[in-house]
């Protein structure tokens, strides 16, 4: 099934969770990292922990909704206990910030493995998301994730404010908009990693949440690319993020199309479809628009 928007919501803020059902997200993140100040933690765990728990099976549209938890990154005293408050909550999954690599995602896992039993959880249930670039280091060990064994990553994310921090980038988009090369560069690892792994590739947020034209574009040219969905800062982002991400009609019907035809054809590796040419990724690609599993 699909799973378009992840949206943030600031831990911290009960007017916020409230109305977290209500955005249409496919999954909400209940943020306990960037946004929210040191001194709320612990209120952060605590209204965290009874969101999740009061809202274990959400449906809407259809389709349950994702929850998950940002915690605190592993470098900080904090992320262990975010853990511990969260867990008996059994959100889908955890989003890791900051993660240097394959070995942070699995140091994660140990953890979960241990809270997972203390807190009723079924073994292996709590999903794994890392975010993947925020440091120069983590950057370039981004394909290192294709090779590793990491039985409960979901997908990768990635950012570029941190990033750009890190390595004291002035800018991070050209004078046209489109990334410049280093982040560029990072934003296709993140890609063809999480492809090379089988898991989604979720593409980063759209800072200026009031440029809904931007966020249009942005949105379309990263499902165009690949990614699968697509990190949120705020609500109204909700809705463009999914329009992009789900296949129009016309789209639905070429896909149809392509599979009747080799259907009909089952030995055939090319075929011909109003007047043009199509061939076996032609219907690799029209599966993947139908969610029809090879």
């Amino acid at each position: 099934m699909a799973v378009r928007s992840w949206l943030f919501i600031p831990g911290d803020s009960e007017k916020k969770l409230s109305k977290a059902v209500g955005t249409g997200a496919d999954v909400v993140i209940l943020d306990l990292e960037d946004s929210v100040a040191h001194e709320n933690k612990a209120q952060a765990r605590q209204l965290t922990r009874e969101w999740l728990s009061a809202h274990r099976q959400v449906v809407t549209e259809g389709k349950k909704l994702g929850r998950w938890v940002r915690i605190n990154a592993l470098d900080s005293r904090m992320w262990r206990d975010d853990l511990v408050a969260v867990l008996p909550g059994a959100p889908d999954g955890i989003m890791l910030p900051k993660s240097a690599g394959p070995e942070a995602v699995q140091q994660l896992a140990a953890e979960l493995y241990e809270l997972e039993q203390r807190s009723g959880v079924a073994a292996g249930a709590t999903k794994i998301l890392p975010l993947v670039s925020e440091t120069a280091a983590a950057a370039i060990a981004i394909p290192a994730y294709a090779n590793a064994s990491l039985p409960r990553l979901a997908g990768l994310t990635w950012g570029a404010e941190d990033l750009s921090a890190a390595i004291g980038a002035s800018r991070k988009r050209d004078k046209a908009g489109a990334w410049t090369d280093t982040f560029r560069f990072v934003r296709s690892q993140t890609l063809l990693t999480a492809h090379a792994k089988g898991v989604m590739a979720i593409d980063t947020l759209h800072a200026d949440f009031a440029d809904a034209k931007g966020l249009k574009k942005a949105a379309e040219e990263a499902r165009a690319d690949g990614f699968a969905g697509m990190l949120a800062i705020h609500p109204a982002q909700v809705e463009v993020i999914n329009k992009a991400f789900t296949p129009s009609e016309e789209e639905l019907a070429e896909a149809r199309a392509i599979v009747e035809a080799f259907g009909a054809n089952p030995g055939s590796g090319a075929l011909q479809i109003d007047r043009r040419m199509i061939d076996r990724p032609h219907l690799k690609l029209a599966k993947r628009i139908l969610g029809i599993e090879d």
